[in-house]
C-alpha cells in the first residue's frame, strides 16, 4: 500500500437508502458554492469515531434529485474544497452476476459507462490545452483494499471485485438491456456511478464505490421489480454498509493524497 500520512476528512457520498449516516457525530453543516453551482445538499461535517468525515446526500435530503440531474461536478468540487482527498461513493445497484443478489455488498474494480448527455468533465470551455486523464483503473486500489479488509474483519459477505455498468435512468433497464450488459461483462448495474468516478479522477481524488445490491436486475427473475423489494433489501443490507464505513474510515483517512489534477 501507499505511504500513509495524517488523517484527512473522508468524503462519503450517500445514495438511495443512505440520506443520513447514523453514528455520525455532527459538528456542523455548510452549503458550499462551487464553480459549477450548488451541490445536491449541504455538506455535513462530523466524526465517525475519531475520524473526520464529510457526508453528502447525492440525491438531496429528502431524496428528490434523479440520477441524471445530480450536479456531480458541484458535489465533487465541494468535497475537494472541504479538504477531502478520499471519497466513498455508496451506490444502490441491481445484481446481474448470480453471486450478487439482493442485500449483497460489492466493491467493484471496473465500470462501463452507458450514460449520455451528462456533464462529465471539468475540462471544457475556454481551455489553454486539452487534458486527457488515465482512467484504466477507475477505482482507487488502496481505498478498495481498506473497504475489503473492513468487510473481512467483520465477517461481512462482500464481493471484492466486479464490473459496474452505469445506465442513464431514472427508469430501470429492460431485460434485453441487461442481457447485453451481461455479455459486455457487467456484474452490477446502477445509475450514479458515472460521471462521479471520472470527475473524482480529474480532481485527483481517491475514489471507491461501495455498492449494495437492492434488487435482481431486469429479467434475472420472472418477477417485475418493485419498490417494496428494493426497500426490503436496503433495510437488510444497509447495516453492513454502515459497519463497513465505520470500520474503514480511519484507514481511508490515513491514505496519502494523490497529486491534484484540477
Amino acid at each position: 500500500m501507499q505511504a500513509k500520512t495524517e488523517a484527512r476528512p473522508v468524503g462519503i457520498i450517500g445514495g438511495t437508502g443512505l440520506t443520513t449516516l447514523s453514528g455520525l457525530q455532527i459538528i456542523g453543516e455548510q452549503m458550499v458554492d462551487t464553480d459549477w453551482g450548488e451541490p445536491s445538499a449541504p455538506l455535513v461535517e462530523g466524526r465517525l469515531g475519531e475520524q473526520p468525515v464529510v457526508f453528502l446526500a447525492r440525491h438531496g435530503n429528502p431524496h428528490r434529485i434523479p440520477p441524471h440531474q445530480v450536479n456531480y461536478r458541484a458535489n465533487l468540487q465541494a468535497l475537494l474544497r472541504a479538504g477531502v482527498r478520499t471519497v466513498v461513493g455508496v451506490n444502490a445497484v441491481g445484481g446481474i452476476h448470480p453471486a450478487m443478489g439482493p442485500a449483497h455488498v460489492v466493491v467493484p474494480d471496473q465500470l462501463i459507462d452507458y450514460t449520455w448527455g451528462r456533464a462529465s468533465t471539468f475540462f471544457e470551455g475556454e481551455l489553454e490545452s486539452v487534458t486527457h486523464i488515465d482512467f484504466t483503473f477507475p477505482y482507487d486500489r488502496d481505498a478498495r483494499q481498506v473497504l475489503i479488509d473492513a468487510a473481512a474483519g467483520q465477517g461481512i459477505q462482500c464481493s471484492a471485485s466486479g464490473v459496474y455498468g452505469a445506465t442513464q435512468g431514472p427508469r430501470l433497464e429492460t431485460a434485453a438491456e441487461i442481457r447485453r450488459m451481461e455479455r459486455d461483462g457487467c456484474d452490477i448495474v446502477g445509475m450514479t456511478g458515472m460521471p462521479e468516478a471520472v470527475l473524482a479522477a480529474e480532481l485527483g481524488l481517491r475514489y471507491v464505490c461501495l455498492g449494495l445490491v437492492v434488487n435482481w436486475a431486469a429479467g434475472k427473475t420472472d418477477q417485475i421489480i418493485t419498490m417494496e423489494e428494493i426497500q426490503a433489501a436496503i433495510d437488510t443490507g444497509m447495516s453492513d454498509v454502515k459497519v463497513m464505513l465505520e470500520q474503514s474510515v480511519a484507514g481511508l483517512g490515513r491514505l496519502s493524497p494523490l497529486p491534484q489534477s484540477s
